[in-house]
């Protein structure tokens, strides 16, 4: 029998009132966000009431993004939905952590908020654009990068799609040759060039931060973004360098699928990755969670474990 996997979305899944109605039905959803306030009071205001501009300001995003990912993995457990194994996109990664148990939510909170506080300086010392490439396999996509002196394929996230991050000065120059080749360039709701050489101070800083935590070993696999393998030990330089380095999600997918994983529950706003979960293999079940609706579909799909 194959394994339950929950995958956790990155920056770009937010939206204005998520987590209201986990908040409202489910007292395990109630007890993370209560958390969540305490240590980071406004964080209530902000997903439930925040404006699409504000929850696009990463030192936000983040935080709230992970509180509403960690109340939906709450209600989960609460209907005795269990994983077998984790991982997370990006931002994502940090919540899969805690769901692993190599940290509890206020520390994971703390981490987050200040990961997203030096991504938005990172951001603003070094404007960037974000594009998701459609239409065109990674490798072509590496092609197209490889002239630029600032472009740089960022996200592997399933066939046909790599996100890539560029300076601004040859962002023009960049469309037109994604163009001629034959592919779609559709920009992402981020701030600046994440996963690329653009962070590079924000995870030298941060990974400061991250070797102060005393990090648990995971309770069940753990995949990391930069390397699509489960964590082997150095927790604080994994998620340090997945700040500056491509998110490997199509291998890091494949990986956990051979591992045994036949269930992937998208836990948190949006279904980005079930998207793209169905494009590496279409044989994978994905379900999505982010209200109680999802819940209950997650017990009729998959029942408690």
């Amino acid at each position: 029998m194959g394994q339950i996997a929950f995958v956790f979305p990155g920056q770009g899944a937010q939206h204005a009132g998520m987590g209201r109605d986990l908040y409202e039905h489910s007292a395990a959803a109630r007890e993370v966000f209560e958390a969540a306030e305490r240590l980071r009071p406004g964080t209530l205001k902000q997903c439930f009431e925040g404006s699409e501009q504000e929850l696009t300001d990463t030192a936000v995003t983040q935080p709230c993004l992970f509180t509403v990912e960690l109340a939906a993995e709450a209600a989960l457990r609460e209907a005795g939905i269990l994983p077998g194994m984790a991982a997370g996109f990006s931002l994502g990664e940090l919540s899969a952590l805690t769901c692993a148990g190599v940290t509890d939510v206020q520390t994971g909170l703390a981490l987050v908020t200040e990961r997203g506080r030096l991504m938005r300086q990172a951001a603003l010392d070094h404007p960037a654009f974000m594009v998701a490439v459609l239409k065109l396999p990674a490798e072509r996509v590496e092609a197209l990068c490889a002239p630029f002196e600032q472009v740089y394929p960022v996200n592997f996230n399933c066939p046909g799609q790599v996100s890539v991050a560029g300076a601004q000065a040859e962002k023009a120059a960049f469309l037109q040759a994604v163009k001629e080749a034959g592919g779609r360039a559709v920009p992402l709701k981020v701030q600046s060039g994440f996963h690329s050489p653009f962070m590079r101070e924000a995870a030298a800083a941060f990974g400061e931060v991250a070797a102060k935590v005393n990090f648990a070993a995971p309770q069940i696999p753990l995949y990391a973004n930069s390397t699509a393998q489960p964590y082997d030990g150095d927790v604080a330089g994994l998620l340090a360098r997945q700040i500056h380095s491509p998110v490997l999600w199509e291998r890091l997918v494949r990986n956990m699928i051979a591992a045994g994983a036949d269930t992937f529950v998208e836990v948190g706003p949006g279904e980005t990755l079930s998207g793209m979960i169905r494009r590496i293999d279409a044989n994978v079940r994905t379900l999505h969670v982010e209200d109680m609706a999802g819940v209950k579909a997650a017990e009729q799909e998959v029942g408690a474990c």
